[in-house]
């Protein structure tokens, strides 16, 4: 754990402010909602939920029968970061900072399919694989990530069953993390 140096004092409601500068750094936003553990030295962590890290096991497994049904590399991603890769190396992809152009398409709730010409779309961090199409997974409202389909190495566009794969994975998420 890191030491950040600021200290908070807890109100009489119980309530703690945390910093403007940790919020932005880790991109908590009002509502965002927030897992409480603590440990035996007495140590409290907070840690932004992520309902998607509930089913990465089943995200996962989706990942890679999509890849391997579509031709197409695939990630699925929570609202911050990267859960699942099939087709690229994990260890390059895992745990990736999505980008904030990704970050701006979901809050707009929009999807993405890559057209002629079309400007690249980079979905992680730190990886030059651009995305082909993305869709939003949303589950009672709320936007909790995406699927993404990454250009392949041959370099085609996806056809419209590949696009509808990816957007049956979105929804059927969505499902999931509804029950």
């Amino acid at each position: 754990m890191k030491a950040t140096g600021i200290v908070r004092r807890i109100d009489d409601l119980g309530r703690i402010v945390i910093p403007k500068e940790i919020r932005r750094t880790m991109r908590i936003r009002e509502g965002d909602p927030l897992e409480i553990y603590t440990d035996s030295d007495g140590e409290v962590i907070f840690k932004k939920y992520s309902p998607i890290g509930e089913i990465s096991p089943w995200a996962a497994q989706y990942a890679e029968v999509l890849s391997k049904t579509a031709g197409f590399p695939v990630l699925i991603c929570d609202s911050d970061h990267v859960v699942a890769a099939s087709g690229v190396s994990k260890k390059e992809y895992l745990e990736r900072r999505v980008s904030s152009s990704l970050e701006n398409l979901l809050e707009e709730r929009k999807s993405f399919v890559l057209g002629q010409g079309g400007d690249k779309f980079l979905p992680a961090e730190g990886i030059d694989r651009s995305a082909v199409a993305v869709f939003p997974i949303i589950s009672s409202g709320d936007i909790t990530g995406a699927v993404v389909l990454l250009e392949n190495d041959g370099g085609t566009a996806p056809k419209e069953s590949e696009i509808k794969l990816a957007q049956v994975a979105a929804g059927f998420l969505s499902k999931q993390m509804e029950e």
